[in-house]
């Protein structure tokens, strides 16, 4: 790691600046006003620069061993175990350094002395306000990496701690300045794709200059290579998507310290991209023929670059956007709610007046755009793949999309009837959609094996989740049955619902497991693909008449209540032209207890499709077995039952 040396100050040179010149470092002390002292003026965003360079390091170096290593049998390479080990240390000066960042939080906001300040206070914002428990959680999972990278060696378990330092690098990008912004939804999520693109960008190319020395480097930056456009691609767009919210008008750019800081971190941009061009024309081509010192000296410069890049995002956190009106107007539910309060709710409304979440939307389009992108394939190989299920994995994205970002998603924040109905779509139309796409299958047919077969691709890694021990549980008919039951009434009987409406990052978690435990009870009833625990259509038949049962039951208990679901989220944004919360309650109850009819009928005619179709293919079978017995001059198997049948059934 000897490199981060002339990163790190080039970082906080940058971030110096970046304070200087917007203004986030305001040392005036006014009477009588509380005042943290220049420890906390300096050191919070020194720290929060600290901070941000640990995750992207251990996101780095977790993903590099994990994912663009050549691989030892089941197990990590030698490089990959010393990055792993590396990784350690890195982790924990991460979570270190986030639990530093609670406590200068607290010092800016109460405007005290980091020495003034008391177990209580501290403890007190870092559970219970969610800029904390966001760095509580990134501290506490900066220190889960940290066990995972001394806890084995295998593939697996390289691949899990990678996923979980990526995860880990984006809880504060839901909280602080960005939830602040007028456009709560888009300016929070781009954020969030923004620092988790960013920090595989980077954090793969600081991984990949440490195995400079590694035979495999040149087919490593190949694949990092493909990584870093796509990942450069996602940061440019959420990036512009996030300058425009906080910025509020193109005149802002150049008529604000603010906006002229976003345009420096612009042309940074721009001339990183320059430099990955540059890498895929002249540097690979370079580095596969045996001459690394030029692709080298740019991968180094690149860094550098980031590393300004970083040092002007410290800065820029810590900038007051300038907005040239309140966006939140006289409203006070837009504080809460992140938009202004909706208006009388009517169909228009519900299917326009968008409300789009742009990460909910980037998955949309992604799964649009691979799933198209294996078609063509097929179609370029003279194969045939069903149009059928081109079209309901295309209409289940775009219905996810609709649900999830056109009108009904306002109105599903402050009225739980439409939330309900918002529920009913993700948990059952949705999902059966995308059942009937086939997307492993297509997945597995299309997806190409990496040259090395020490390496494991995309299909490897698809292939090694299918068969695992997890999916083999979570395919057991019992266990996707209990997932989905227990979830549905676990939410809105077990005081969940409140809460995760609160936060944006638990919203976003509740949509994700409406869609997943969906996808999972109807992969298992309807599925085609490969790695579904095989059962009998019948008790596939039994299955699903017991989640109709415990869906109708559900409906049903919630008809008859007079308790209010979410009572705590609902009495502070229900709209007065709305009616009782209980009225609206029972109408979203009266919606969930009839809606499931239609989906529930068309699984039935799947399934019963499906028996049939089993039926048929055993009695080919046995006709198959008798006539090669036949042929064979021997009695199959049913000549021979229908013999034993007839032997017991003679007088004695």
């Amino acid at each position: 790691m000897r490199w981060v040396g002339p990163v790190v100050p080039v970082a906080v040179v940058a971030l110096v600046a970046a304070l200087i010149f917007g203004g986030g470092v305001d040392q005036t002390v006014l009477p009588g006003i509380p005042s943290p002292g220049p420890l906390t003026w300096w050191g919070l965003p020194v720290v929060k620069l600290l901070t941000d360079v640990f995750g992207v390091l251990v996101v780095g170096v977790s993903v590099t061993a994990a994912f663009l290593l050549p691989g030892d049998g089941p197990s990590v390479s030698a490089h990959g175990w010393r990055l792993l080990r590396a990784g350690t240390w890195l982790a924990l000066g991460w979570a270190a350094s986030a639990a530093g960042l609670i406590l200068l939080t607290v010092s800016d906001l109460l405007g005290l002395p980091v020495t003034e300040l008391g177990g209580t206070v501290i403890g007190g914002f870092a559970l219970s306000i969610s800029q904390g428990q966001a760095l509580l959680v990134q501290a506490g999972l900066a220190l889960v990496v940290a066990v995972l990278t001394r806890a084995g060696v295998s593939r697996g378990l390289a691949a899990g701690t990678a996923l979980i330092a990526v995860v880990a690098v984006v809880p504060p990008a839901f909280t602080g300045h960005a939830a602040g912004a007028g456009n709560h939804q888009v300016a929070v999520s781009s954020l969030a794709l923004h620092v988790a693109a960013a920090a595989l960008w980077v954090g793969g190319l600081a991984g990949l200059f440490t195995v400079r020395r590694a035979r495999a480097l040149p087919a490593t930056a190949a694949r990092y290579s493909r990584l870093a456009l796509g990942c450069f691609a996602v940061t440019a767009i959420s990036g512009a998507v996030n300058a425009a919210v906080r910025l509020g008008s193109v005149t802002m750019l150049t008529g604000s310290r603010y906006g002229v800081l976003v345009l420096l971190k612009v042309l940074l941009l721009v001339l990183v991209g320059l430099a990955g061009a540059a890498h895929r024309r002249y540097g690979l081509p370079a580095l596969a023929a045996g001459r690394p010192r030029a692709f080298l000296r740019l991968v180094a410069g690149e860094l550098v670059v980031m590393g300004a890049a970083m040092g002007l995002a410290a800065g820029l956190s810590r900038t007051p956007a300038p907005l040239a009106e309140d966006p939140a107007g006289p409203d006070p539910l837009t504080e809460v709610l992140g938009f202004a309060a909706p208006e009388p709710i009517t169909a228009g409304r519900l299917l326009g007046d968008p409300l789009p979440d742009l990460f909910l939307l980037a998955v949309a389009v992604a799964g649009i755009g691979a799933y198209l992108a294996g078609v063509m394939r097929m179609r370029r190989a003279g194969l045939r793949w069903p149009l059928a299920r081109t079209v309901s994995w295309t209409a289940g994205m775009l219905l996810f999309a609709a649900i999830t970002g056109l009108g009904v998603a306002r109105y599903a924040y402050v009225l739980f009837s439409v939330h309900m109905v918002q529920h009913m779509v993700l948990s059952m139309v949705v999902p059966i959609l995308l059942v009937g796409g086939a997307p492993v299958t297509l997945a597995l047919r299309t997806l190409r094996r990496p040259a090395d077969p020490r390496v494991r691709g995309a299909r490897e890694w698809l292939l090694a989740a299918v068969h695992s021990r997890a999916a083999r549980l979570l395919s057991h008919p019992l266990v996707a049955l209990g997932i989905y039951v227990v979830s549905l009434y676990g939410l809105y009987f077990g005081g969940l619902l409140g809460t995760l409406m609160r936060y944006h990052l638990g919203h976003l978690a509740m949509i994700a497991h409406f869609v997943l435990a969906g996808y999972l009870l109807f992969w298992v009833l309807i599925g085609v693909d490969p790695g579904r625990r095989r059962a009998h259509p019948a008790l596939l038949t039994l299955i699903h008449f017991l989640a109709m049962v415990a869906h109708a039951f559900f409906g049903f208990v919630l008809l008859q209540a007079n308790t209010v679901i979410g009572l705590e989220w609902y009495t502070g944004v229900h709209p007065a032209w709305a009616g009782t919360l209980l009225a609206d309650q029972r109408l979203g109850a009266g919606l969930a207890w009839a809606f499931g009819e239609i989906p529930a009928a068309v699984v039935v005619l799947i399934l019963v499709r499906q028996w049939i179709r089993s039926d048929e293919r055993e009695q080919a079978r046995l006709d198959r077995a008798a006539d090669r017995a036949e042929a064979a001059g021997e009695e199959d198997d049913l000549a021979r039952y229908n013999s034993f049948l007839s032997a017991g059934t003679r007088e004695p």
